[in-house]
């Protein structure tokens, strides 16, 4: 089996709904997003998937949140934008994008240099 991880990132700002701090004021964050695909078949150059592919992939899935206010952004304009959510939003939306040439395993979430939050499916 192989895994192949890209990086990625965007600046939005996000309140969490309920949460009993300052993080439910207006804020941002660079977020930085990994993804880790999977496979076992490799194309006839013997590449898994493609770098480049992914990375593109990864941006059209991250770019409509680039620069928003998430909570305004479906679905977190009913789903709570926290970090959680957005590792299981990009997850899921990236599934649908890749298809079936090889399988999203894991998509970690930095909302910071020292915290992230990983969602493997």
């Amino acid at each position: 089996m192989y895994e192949l991880t890209v990086k990625g990132h965007f600046d939005a700002a996000h309140a969490l709904h309920g949460y009993p701090g300052e993080c439910r004021e207006l804020h941002g964050h660079t977020w930085d997003v990994e993804v880790t695909v999977r496979g076992d078949h490799l194309d006839e150059v013997g590449i898994v998937y493609d770098f480049k592919r992914l990375k593109e992939d990864l941006a059209v899935v991250l770019g409509r949140f680039d620069h928003a206010y998430l909570n305004e952004v479906s679905p977190f304009d009913s789903l709570n934008p926290t970090a959680e959510n957005l590792a299981r939003v990009v997850f899921e939306e990236l599934t649908g994008v890749v298809g079936k040439e090889v399988a999203v395993s894991e998509v970690a979430v930095w909302e910071s240099p020292i915290a992230k939050i990983v969602y493997r499916g």
